[in-house]
């Protein structure tokens, strides 16, 4: 989670959405991202398949079996479900996202027994730190459109 926060805060600098993920499989890193939907004119460019799309390529292979996504902040709707796609076993993100989280603030997605893949989910891990550089990146928008 420290990485997928150093990750969150170099999104921070270049003007993005202070957002950070992390996958590991089997002890190994396997990708990483932070957002870029500003910066790539992409409305995909969230961390979660940035990462994804990186763990894809490094393994040869959609599926992400047997790994674990770290994020900064909670999954929207689009990377729960990519994440689900993916065969993820196992989503930690530091804190929720109470507008567009997916997981647990407006649905519970990720272990919904309805769906054919649900994942692991714990949440918290480095949450304040997370909470704070959010909630630090949005006053300073908000400053600055003043």
């Amino acid at each position: 989670m420290n990485l997928a926060l150093h990750l969150a805060k170099g999104a921070a600098a270049q003007g993005e959405v202070p957002v950070g993920a992390v996958i590991v499989g089997d002890g190994t890193l396997l990708g990483w991202g932070a957002n870029c939907r500003h910066a790539h004119g992409d409305v995909l460019g969230h961390a979660e398949i940035v990462a994804l799309r990186a763990a894809a390529n490094a393994l040869k292979d959609w599926r992400i079996e047997r790994s674990t996504v770290y994020v900064t902040l909670e999954p929207c709707i689009m990377c729960t479900g990519a994440l689900l796609q993916a065969r993820v076993a196992r989503l930690v993100f530091a804190c929720r996202d109470p507008k567009a989280g997916a997981v647990r603030s407006l649905f519970a997605l990720g272990d919904d027994p309805r769906l054919p893949f649900r994942m692991q989910i714990t949440e918290g891990l480095l949450g304040d730190e997370s909470r704070h550089l959010l909630q630090s990146f949005f006053e300073n928008l908000r400053k600055k459109r003043q």
